[in-house]
């Protein structure tokens, strides 16, 4: 195949996998978008963490919350899990990388936080640590997964919002997580700023 072809088939790929989430993503964007104003409002956090990919979207949620998306407005509590390096190698070294995000969890979510726990295959055993730990704090779990949800969606409990991008390959779950963020921190600033009809 031309690699012409095969640049214009990425793009076909990424607006049909787009097209073929919105209808299942867009009422739980709007409850996660809800549930980030409600906690943010009294006065609660919401934490990012994710691998990879997934790390750098935690990372471009977090400064979209804390400086702003695109109106103006003051900044709101936003932290990635993923960007201190000094805590994140001492605890893969005290103890696990699988605790990473957990420990972080334990000693910064309070009740009434949110967790944004990012994941494409649903099974980063750090981020299912930091789910657990976020449930034994009375946070609430944001999960942006993909393909079946894996063993994420198992996790979910009745007041946490689940999504689930309707796809098989990880370059595709990650653009569709970017809108996602995208559609979630443009909700928020909708309700906050009173611009939502």
């Amino acid at each position: 195949m031309p690699l012409h072809d095969r640049i214009l088939g990425h793009f076909r790929d990424a607006a049909q996998t787009k097209l073929d989430a919105a209808a299942t993503l867009a009422p739980a964007i709007e409850q996660a978008a809800r549930l980030m104003v409600h906690g943010l409002a009294q006065g609660g956090r919401i934490l990012a963490c994710g691998n990879g990919g997934s790390a750098a979207d935690a990372q471009h949620f977090a400064s979209e919350m804390i400086n702003r998306f695109e109106q103006e407005r003051p900044g709101l509590a936003a932290i990635a899990l993923t960007t201190d390096t000094s805590t994140l190698t001492s605890i893969a070294n005290d103890y696990a990388y699988d605790q990473v995000f957990a420990r972080q969890v334990k000693a910064l979510g309070q009740a009434g936080d949110i967790l944004l726990a990012i994941s494409t295959s649903g099974m980063s055993p750090n981020v299912l640590q930091a789910v657990a730990a976020a449930h034994a704090r009375s946070m609430h779990v944001i999960a942006l997964t993909g393909r079946n949800g894996g063993a994420l969606a198992e996790q979910m409990h009745a007041d946490d919002v689940f999504l689930c991008v309707p796809a098989e390959s990880t370059a595709r779950i990650q653009e569709v997580h970017l809108l996602a963020i995208h559609c979630l921190c443009d909700a928020v600033d909708s309700v906050l700023l009173g611009v939502e009809e």
